[in-house]
């Protein structure tokens, strides 16, 4: 384990400036006339090398220092929005995080960042947060990485949450691995299962090995611990009439607010329905052998209302497209119904769906693992049911 060091008696004001400017990250400052080192620092080592001689030392050491975490308290969320408008993943969030929070007596935090966002702050009290950390700025409006990271900083600095969950959306996927690497922390990406021990080491779970096995990861020895999460893999938390905890405003520096992006243009995509949100879904794999053959899986999906989806092996094959797979290399889904055609039912997809309400199977194999996971199930050739079912569904439907 490397750890950088200043050897303050060496420190001149002449080589104070040097060193700051020498930095290509920004990492080393003045701080009431001392040098100091802060979370860019990449242990790059160019301050030593270039540096004044003897100013700065890299030491190897044997093991990392186990952190204080008396000092950190608190399960924080970051609040996932577009112009104000939630991100229903954060609501899923809030509600593990209270059920975490519950069992080590930590109070849960929001954190919200962007423009003209304090009414929407007040809602958050509604669904389970303790306290809701609010950093409104005009230059905060659209999502720029730079301000963004520096206001999450800030909280981090300010509040000390021993674990922080964010939403895998494109932006919760930007920040969080520039949160993780400031301050020097672990970061499991895609947890499907989140649990706490009583000293408040977050254990992440998630497949790994590609799908053979459930890794259960912990970062015991820093904080804050990070974790982020996909739609639809947790439970949203119900909307509560009585609030009690508080809304706390916060302001950055202006030279915090400064960013290199420049937001020209903001266009809105054309609305659609992601299979995320779908109610039916009907997701086909392997067992489908042709691509004509898809006609009758569409046949049923217009007769149920539904959504067709799939595995990765049918993506490739280009009969579907790739925001239609299910999986970990796809989306998590959650609907009322899933019907799935020709699918085994490996680790990968079943983490992507196995918090549908109703899952309905058939497959030919009846060792298929698809069958643990389902609540229904037919063993059978799928081109002998598949028409039946239509069939029986068609005459359901005209009665």
């Amino acid at each position: 384990m490397k750890k950088l060091i200043v050897h303050d008696h060496l420190v001149t004001k002449e080589n104070l400036i040097e060193l700051v400017s020498i930095c290509p990250f920004h990492a080393l400052e003045e701080k009431d006339g001392k040098l100091s080192i802060n979370e860019g620092c990449k242990m790059c080592s160019i301050c030593v090398k270039r540096g004044p001689q003897g100013v700065m030392e890299m030491l190897e050491t044997e093991e990392e220092s186990a952190i204080d975490k008396s000092q950190w308290q608190g399960i924080a969320v970051y609040v996932d929005h577009v112009d104000g408008k939630i991100h229903p993943v954060t609501l899923e969030l809030l509600g593990k995080a209270k059920e975490l929070a519950e069992k080590v007596k930590f109070p849960v935090i929001a954190l919200f960042i962007g423009s003209g966002i304090k009414n929407q702050a007040e809602e958050l009290l509604h669904y389970g947060a303790d306290k809701v950390y609010v950093y409104d700025h005009k230059e905060l409006q659209y999502f720029r990485i730079e301000p963004y990271a520096k206001a999450f900083e800030a909280f981090i600095h300010e509040v000390k949450p021993s674990s922080i969950l964010v939403g895998a959306t494109t932006i919760g996927r930007s920040l969080a691995p520039r949160i993780a690497a400031r301050f020097k922390t672990g970061l499991t990406a895609d947890c499907t299962v989140l649990e706490i021990k009583e000293n408040s080491d977050l254990v992440q779970i998630r497949p790994a090995f590609g799908g053979n096995i459930m890794a259960q990861i912990k970062t015991p020895n820093t904080r804050p611990q990070l974790a982020t999460v996909r739609y639809k893999v947790m439970n949203a938390i119900e909307r509560m009439e009585e609030v009690t905890g508080e809304v706390l405003v916060r302001t950055l520096p202006e030279k915090d607010l400064v960013s290199r992006i420049e937001v020209l243009e903001v266009r809105e995509k054309e609305t659609e329905i992601s299979i995320s949100d779908a109610e039916t879904i009907i997701a086909v794999g392997r067992g489908v052998k042709s691509e004509k053959d898809m006609a009758l899986v569409k046949e049923l999906a217009e007769l149920l209302g539904a959504q067709i989806a799939g595995t990765r092996p049918l993506v490739e094959s280009g009969w579907i497209e790739a925001k239609r797979q299910v999986g970990l290399s796809g989306r998590t889904v959650k609907p009322k119904l899933m019907i799935t055609l020709g699918i085994s039912g490996s680790v990968q997809f079943a983490a992507g769906m196995n918090g549908s309400e109703h899952i309905f199977a058939i497959n030919n194999d009846e060792n298929a693992s698809i069958f643990n996971v389902a609540h229904y199930g037919i063993v059978g050739d799928l081109y002998e049911v598949l028409p039946q079912l239509i069939e029986n569904v068609r005459k359901t439907k005209g009665a």
